[in-house]
């Protein structure tokens, strides 16, 4: 379940006119503006968006942009844009900047849907006029960019394999047989991954995740890892990222909002629960005391309480 719902007394030409108030002269009211947005929905926004091009002719994310700036812009703009764009946007950005930024890239595969998989492949082509697969392809390689552009074949039912050529794949000689680890990890079928975890284990009588820690290293681990996680336990994946995110020396801000902003109308009460659970602490105190300002405030509301 997600923290942000749908406003209940939605009126978009209201909630325009109310922006345009916020942001006209001296001085921005900054917590005006993150009230409204993030108590409506991203359907709400958009409608809010067209309003307000149609009220005063202008477009108002660039207006919100004059108006705000550094992380608390970033996460307004970003809460702005529809879903499916966002991670095609962010997906063109890890592998269009230099280097490649593979924590997105692992993040998004892993944790999306079929479906949202097959969205995001058509608008990454309609804005940025490029193949997703070709564009990992290209950045990406070995056993790695291979099983990322698996996951982007959207493919559901059991795997061909038996398991005990996972066995044999894994424990035995991982090292030259890393393909049939991909092929069954690459299959979406959570349910029938399910079982094939639980079988391994049976077969080997460790979880699959400490043969991929014992047998693999850098991003093809972080994936296949990413993969599994999200197989078990989709809010746990996000809680244990956004940990990471703040229990350093700095903030990982990029991750931090990232996940708030894409988990908000999904499972951010799920990815409480899950952090609470596993942490002992709760998401929302944790951002308190790792966040600073109006960029704080706008991330609690996200959150949606205290737990």
């Amino acid at each position: 379940i997600g923290s942000v719902r749908p406003f209940v007394h939605f009126n978009a030409k209201k909630d325009a006119e109310f922006l345009h108030k916020a942001m006209k002269g001296i001085g921005t009211d900054e917590d005006a503006i993150l009230m409204a947005l993030t108590a409506r929905s991203n359907d709400q926004r958009q409608q809010i968006k067209a309003a307000y091009k149609k009220a005063y002719g202008k477009d108002l994310v660039s207006q919100l942009k004059s108006e705000l700036g550094g992380l608390l812009e970033n996460l307004i703009v970003a809460l702005m844009m529809p879903p499916v764009l966002y991670d095609a946007t962010l997906l063109h950005k890890a592998l269009k900047g230099a280097g490649t930024d593979d924590q997105v890239l692992i993040e998004i595969l892993a944790s999306r849907t079929g479906e949202q998989i097959k969205e995001i492949i058509k608008v990454y082509k309609k804005e940025f006029g490029g193949k997703l697969e070709k564009d990992i392809s290209s950045d990406t390689g070995g056993c790695y960019g291979r099983l990322l552009v698996i996951l982007l074949q959207v493919k559901k039912g059991p795997c061909a394999l038996p398991l005990q050529d996972l066995y044999d794949a894994g424990e035995a000689k991982f090292g030259t047989d890393e393909e049939k680890f991909i092929t069954i990890l690459g299959n979406r079928s959570s349910e029938h991954l399910q079982k094939v975890f639980g079988a391994y284990k049976k077969l080997c009588g460790s979880d699959i995740e400490d043969s991929i820690k014992g047998e693999t290293t850098g991003n093809l681990e972080d994936l296949l890892l990413a993969v599994v996680k999200c197989t078990r336990n989709v809010p746990g994946f996000f809680a244990e990222s956004l940990y990471k995110s703040m229990r350093r020396a700095g903030t990982d801000d990029d991750t931090l909002m990232r996940i708030m902003v894409s988990r908000s109308e999904v499972d951010m009460l799920d990815i409480r629960a899950n952090f609470k659970k596993m942490y002992g602490q709760s998401l929302y105190t944790t951002i308190q005391e790792d966040t600073a300002g109006d960029y704080q405030k706008a991330l609690l509301y996200l959150c949606g309480g205290k737990d």
